[in-house]
């Protein structure tokens, strides 16, 4: 065995990952540093907010999930490469045509190599790498268009961050009683829901545990059937319930409402806003109205 073949086979083996190649099938450089970055200052205005803020996770999340892809899929295509080049290897190295033919002057052994590795199993291996790449570059497209919209979504945040703390300071801060678990304010609120809309399945408010607003005794889930979707009736109750939330949000300091898998925040302005799927009835808030306040 000739080195100088091995030598040959490798540069033409290079040569043709490289025609696979496709330009801009990565993620632009910085891709995770500008995730990384853009996931602190979310925290810090998810603080100023004083609380969840829906919008905000359900954009960071889309990007963060289509950046795990991306990455997923770029650790996919080296590990490709890297069994399409021990298998050239082997193929070669184990005398994958006959040596006889390398003897004879007419043989082109780049075109023959080439043609033997593009038959049978090697061109699916190689046809796998295309399609991983065509895949990357989608997701690479994904990933950068998230990350933008999380971007754009964090500089409107900030340009209203002013506002809401202005909000914020007429409410004050209070902190949950140690006897309820439950700050005075949604005490508050809880009666006044409860003096207006009729509650046969029950109300639940402290959930020890739980990181968001229902942990620091400032949320109550005011269902509206037992774990099914609700019928017409209790529909509508629910959508009195809600709305009567959004007309009284100043009296009461309500923060946000969730109903149906959408969202009203009165920090945002934004109105009724799609909430991402979270992957059930009850998750998704379809059997009740869950409200949050400052």
């Amino acid at each position: 065995m000739q080195p100088g073949r091995w030598v040959g086979l490798a540069v033409m083996f290079t040569a043709l990952l490289g025609t696979l190649a496709v330009p801009g099938a990565q993620a632009a450089p910085g891709e995770q540093d500008r995730l990384k970055k853009l996931t602190q200052e979310a925290a810090e205005l998810t603080k100023a907010y004083r609380g969840e803020i829906l919008s905000l996770e359900d954009t960071q999340k889309l990007a963060e999930n289509s950046s795990a892809r991306l990455k997923k899929l770029k650790l996919s295509q080296a590990a490709a490469e890297r069994r399409l080049a021990t298998y050239a290897q082997t193929s070669y190295m184990g005398g994958g045509f006959d040596d006889s033919q390398l003897l004879m002057p007419q043989t082109d052994l780049g075109a023959y190599s080439i043609m033997t590795y593009l038959s049978g199993e090697k061109t699916q291996r190689l046809n796998s790498i295309k399609t991983l790449i065509a895949e990357q570059k989608k997701a690479a497209k994904d990933a950068d268009a998230k990350i933008a919209k999380l971007e754009k979504h964090i500089k409107e945040l900030k340009a209203r961050q002013r506002e809401v703390e202005q909000m914020l300071a007429k409410f004050g801060f209070q902190t949950p009683g140690s006897a309820t678990g439950l700050t005075q304010r949604l005490i508050t609120l809880r009666g006044a829901v409860m003096q207006g809309f009729p509650m046969p399945f029950g109300v639940g408010c402290l959930r020890p545990g739980d990181p968001g607003e229902h942990g620091k005794g400032r949320a109550c889930d005011f269902m509206m059937s037992n774990g099914r979707m609700p019928d017409p009736v209790a529909k509508a109750r629910g959508d009195s319930l809600a709305q009567w939330c959004i007309d009284n949000a100043d009296k009461y300091g309500i923060m946000y409402i969730i109903w149906q898998q959408r969202f009203y925040d009165m920090r945002t302005g934004a109105g009724w806003r799609m909430m991402s799927n979270r992957g059930g009835i009850t998750a998704n808030h379809y059997d009740h109205v869950h409200v949050s306040v400052l």
